[in-house]
């Protein structure tokens, strides 16, 4: 009872740790990525994106409770559910090791005491506290993404069967399964991480109940086991959901019922035949029967939080992904469609060409009355396959990428051996063991990185591709030494790692395998997998904490294996006080000092802020689109919870292009109403109008948007072009439009400002900008017809230009968002359009900083907002001192040091703070401007020595720092110092110029 009392406590105590770790550190408010719209969803229980999580939903809902009505904290205690998940992993992970310890020294039929006990209490202390200051899992322990609770529902499932394995022998003990059964249910409405620990699970049982192992009965056990996995990812998950749905269609379409018949109808059937089964197990004694037919049970019991999904799907919320209201909608929800499909086995290099395009079977949606063929699932048949096809994206730049990183030559098409390197260098390489170095050995920076030199890697100077390459450490530049995300554990960790691993599988082989496989499953099997694509987003670790979490296992173990070693020289309560010293300050005590300052967001408001700048920075009952996650999930976060600005519509266009989502617009939300969509259901519903292509007509002029959109909506046989199928489309036969300006209009509603009265247009003529036409565009265009400048319309200036569609002409600069503006043309600035009052009035009056200027961790996403702060003061103060305005310039200067950190995070701010210089010589403050252009010099001269240390040829640069940038922008503060009669200065310049050309000599001297 001693051992249970201290056990408990002890696991306790590091609970306690890591939850006042993660609240001290926790993010006030809504962060970048999902948890805008995460805690958006959580709030009015709303449809988050593909496949869902309405389990973490309904959980995060809860917390949101204790808001007590004061909705600028919802998001705050939402953050709170994420830590206390978290801290509750760490209490898990505790019990787990010393459960494991304790086996290790052969002590399971009795009381650990004296300094055995001490040692499997400090393995786990260890252990346990490794993982709470890691880099991955404390980054998720801090916002309310669902990666926390996952990573709880997985230390319960791996704690809970080694509860069962204690007790096997006793008849109770298969209750301990099936909780484990209804665990893994649960989390399948949070993420399907926590099923890769199905493997190990399987073997730990094979294990227990077999008295004499065989290798062959092991290999059994683990394709079970893998069986398994497989009928719930897809069994259960996928096909239950399936055959209801056609289910479904056969009585709605079939015997003419309504809509759900058939599903109930299936749910009774399922029920009966579970029950029948049961039942005929019990009667029968057939106790394996009876086992697997209650654990699938429990197991869809928990699945089904997902009828949340539907439920909620009814309601039409304002955010309602997919809108799973119907049996169809909801499969393909489950199958993440809009997604599309990763070739595993076999399947096209990026180099493969489409010769054919094969039917797979129709698409249903929801009609009127019944089922309606929407379309068909197509399938592409290729020239040439390949076995584990690794290198097959084929867009975004991934050929070129992939190309570079394999160093292929012109015109070599991928081998089988080239994708397996690929797979070896990158996806695993560079996509898995980079983040497991990351949190057991150090970091270089928190930027993220594509396989340079620079950014992102688990060591300074260590660029995947060649190898490992150390630059010189006694020179490196401030983008990491100044880098909160800099941090140096000194292989510490990882080495207690590799100690605990190999002493494990010495003393107890198969335990240690089992930590293994679950080590693989959750990590390199995830890489499997997904088959991810180069050039993501984001860095992706936080996909393997599990496999993180495991290895921590072996960093708690390592403190027994030190102790038995120094046992052998030193008296065993010292050589016990030796081992978890060293222990403790090599793991946990080096990487929570290290690790504090990057993962400190207590006083990080800038996502929040910035999100509220966006909306308050436009007219009334505006239309926004958005386009990528950062500037469209926290908006929703302030709009849906904090309820900032509900006039205001915001149109995402990569969702654009569905038919729910054009459906939601036509409905209204929150305080905005329907956008002018037109166009009826029937002509934009999935499998219609889905691209429609140009084909030049040779039209003169330009032509009336009103009389596209009409072609493009006809259903006269005789307005469409013949394909080469048989179907008849429709096209677009010019890209010449022209849109007609109801100037009334828009001066009334503050489309245009009253002083630019003059020089509104009678008409937008601008060129359409692609090939084709999607039904999203579609909308837009109906939007723009039907509008009749009744609504502002915005575009977010950090989208691609080519979402524009060709409307770049019009599109007038306000910081954060770009307003459509029907001007002449050739009233345009010099220096390109923008609003310098607008800009004035959104950066001096309107906007909030929160406490930017003093916060403690500027992050990688947030180096990239003050990067685009900094360009909005420079055009708002070059615009203003355009136009004469010096007053207010100066006024907007003056901002702009009062809200804008001190220092350079990167070359993009040296390259904004020397612009801001060149306006403060043109405001005759001479000071601030050389002050400016000295700290811009050393940032640059110092990142530039580091890439010409690490750098052999000017293949070597590539992926890195932009060398031309920045010697461009070295010449530029030469010139601006020499031309305000800084000649001192400009020479000190030009001089240090002259040293850096030198050390850049063969990258000039290479072909360009």
């Amino acid at each position: 009872m001693a051992y249970s009392r201290i056990n408990n406590g002890t696991g306790w105590f590091c609970f306690i740790v890591a939850l006042i770790t993660y609240t001290l550190t926790l993010e006030p408010s809504v962060s970048y990525w999902d948890t805008g719209e995460f805690i958006a969803a959580a709030h009015k229980m709303q449809i988050v994106h593909q496949p869902g999580a309405p389990l973490f939903l309904m959980v995060e809902k809860f917390f949101s409770l204790l808001a007590m009505g004061d909705v600028t904290r919802v998001a705050y205690f939402m953050n709170l559910g994420s830590a206390i998940a978290s801290a509750f992993t760490i209490l898990f992970l505790f019990w787990t090791i010393t459960a494991l310890a304790k086996k290790l020294l052969a002590l399971q039929q009795q009381e650990p005491e004296g300094t055995q006990l001490l040692a499997i209490m400090g393995a786990g202390l260890v252990g346990a506290l490794a993982y709470t200051f890691s880099d991955s899992f404390w980054f998720s322990a801090v916002e309310a993404e669902v990666y926390a609770l996952s990573s709880l529902f997985t230390a319960i499932v791996f704690w809970a069967m080694l509860k069962w394995e204690a007790v096997a022998d006793d008849p109770a003990s298969d209750r301990w399964l099936l909780f484990i059964a209804y665990m893994m249910g649960l989390s399948i409405g949070i993420h399907l991480l926590n099923l890769l620990t199905i493997p190990a699970l399987a073997m730990v049982y094979y294990f227990r109940k077999t008295a004499q192992p065989s290798r062959s009965g092991m290999f059994k056990a683990l394709f079970a086991g893998i069986l398994v996995l497989a009928v719930i990812q897809y069994g259960i998950i996928q096909y239950l959901v399936a055959i209801g749905a056609y289910f479904d269609l056969f009585f709605v379409n079939t015997m003419g019922t309504g809509f759900g018949t058939g599903v109930i109808i299936y749910a009774i059937l399922l029920i009966a035949g579970f029950t029948f089964g049961i039942r005929y197990a019990i009667k029968n004694r057939k106790r394996f029967l009876h086992l697997g037919l209650l654990s699938s049970v429990l197991l869809i019991f928990g699945y089904c939080s997902f009828a949340m999904i539907v439920i909620r799907a009814q309601a039409n919320p304002n955010l309602n992904n997919n809108d799973p209201d119907n049996a169809f909608s909801f499969l393909g929800y489950l199958n993440r469609e809009q997604y599309g499909d990763r070739p595993l086995l076999f399947g096209p290099n990026y180099d493969s060409q489409i010769i054919e395009v094969e039917e797979a079977g129709p698409l249903y949606r929801k009609g009127e009355h019944s089922y309606e063929i929407a379309g068909k699932k197509m399938e592409y048949v290729y020239d040439r396959t390949t076995l584990l096809p690794r290198m097959h994206g084929d867009r975004g730049g991934h050929p070129d990428f992939y190309k570079e990183w394999m160093r292929f030559d012109d015109g070599h098409s991928p081998t089988v051996i080239d994708n397996i390197g690929f797979l070896l260098s990158y996806q695993v390489g560079h996509m898995y063991f980079r983040y497991l170095l990351w949190n057991f050995v150090g970091r270089q920076n928190d930027t993220q990185g594509f396989g340079s030199y620079f950014d992102g890697n688990w060591l300074s100077g260590v660029k995947p591709l060649d190898g490992l390459r150390l630059g010189n450490q006694d020179h490196l530049p401030p983008s990491i030494t100044e880098n909160n995300g800099y941090n140096r554990f000194y292989f510490l960790p990882f080495i207690l790692g590799l100690v605990g691993m190999v002493w494990h599988f010495k003393r107890n082989r198969r335990d240690a395998g089992i930590v293994a496989l679950m080590f693989f499953f959750t990590g390199i099997a995830i890489v499997l997998y997904l088959n991810q694509t180069p050039l993501e987003p984001r860095e992706r670790d936080y996909a393997f904490t599990g496999s993180f979490y495991a290895y921590t296992i072996w960093i708690g173990l390592s403190v027994l294996a030190i102790q038995q070693w120094l046992s052998k020289h030193l008296q065993p309560k010292l050589a016990l006080s030796a081992a978890l010293t060293l222990s403790l300050l090599a793991a946990p005590v080096l990487m929570a000092a290290a690790g504090w300052d990057d993962h400190d967001r207590s006083d990080r408001m800038l996502t929040h802020d910035l999100s509220r700048n966006y909306l308050e920075s436009l007219a009334p009952n505006a239309i926004l689109f958005t386009y990528g996650d950062n500037d469209t999930y926290p908006l929703w976060y302030i709009q849906e919870v904090e309820n900032v600005r509900p006039d205001v519509r915001l149109v995402n266009l990569s969702l654009f292009d569905a038919e729910w989502y054009i459906n939601g617009m036509k409905r209204p939300q929150n305080a905005s109403a329907p956008l002018p969509i037109t166009m009826k259901e029937e002509q934009y519903a999935k499998g219609t109008r889905d691209v429609m292509y140009y084909q030049d007509f040779k039209i003169d002029g330009h032509v009336e948007l009103k009389s596209i959109m009409e072609l493009l909506l006809s259903d006269n046989p005789e307005d469409k072009v013949e394909m080469q199928d048989g179907r008849r489309e429709n096209f677009l036969p010019t890209k010449h439009f022209q849109l007609p300006v109801n100037k009334a209009n828009a001066m009334r509603n503050q489309v245009v400002e009253p002083q630019d009265s003059t020089k509104v247009a009678d008409a937008l003529r601008w060129t359409y900008n692609k090939n084709f036409v999607t039904k999203g565009t579609l909308a837009m265009f109906d939007i723009l017809v039907h509008n009749n400048w009744e609504r502002p319309i915005y575009f977010t200036a950090g989208m691609p230009p080519e979402q524009f569609n060709g409307l770049n002409d019009y599109l007038y600069y306000e910081g954060l968002v770009l307003k459509l503006k029907p001007l002449k043309a050739d009233t345009a600035r010099q220096g390109g359009l923008t609003s310098p009052g607008a800009l004035y009035r959104n950066l001096n009056d309107k906007f909030v900083w929160g406490n930017l200027k003093h916060t403690g961790y500027i992050d990688t996403e947030s180096r990239r907002q003050l990067s685009n702060m900094t360009n909005m003061f420079n055009s708002g103060i070059g615009g203003l001192i355009a136009e004469g305005k010096t007053d207010k310039a100066k006024a907007l200067v003056r901002k702009y040091f009062e809200v804008m950190p001190e220092g350079i995070q990167s070359m993009y701010t040296a390259a904004g703070k020397s612009m801001l210089a060149e306006h403060l010589y043109a405001l005759k403050d001479n000071k601030g401007a050389a002050d400016l252009i000295k700290q811009a010099a050393d940032y640059i001269e110092r990142e530039m020595i580091y890439v010409a240390d690490v750098s052999t040829s000017k293949n070597s640069f590539l992926g890195g720092q932009d060398v031309q940038l920045a010697f461009s922008l070295w010449n530029q503060m030469i010139q601006a110092a020499r031309a305000n009669g800084d000649a001192a200065l400009a020479d000190a310049l030009d001089q240090r110029y002259k040293g850096l050309e030198e050390r850049f000599a063969a990258f000039f001297a290479a072909p360009q």
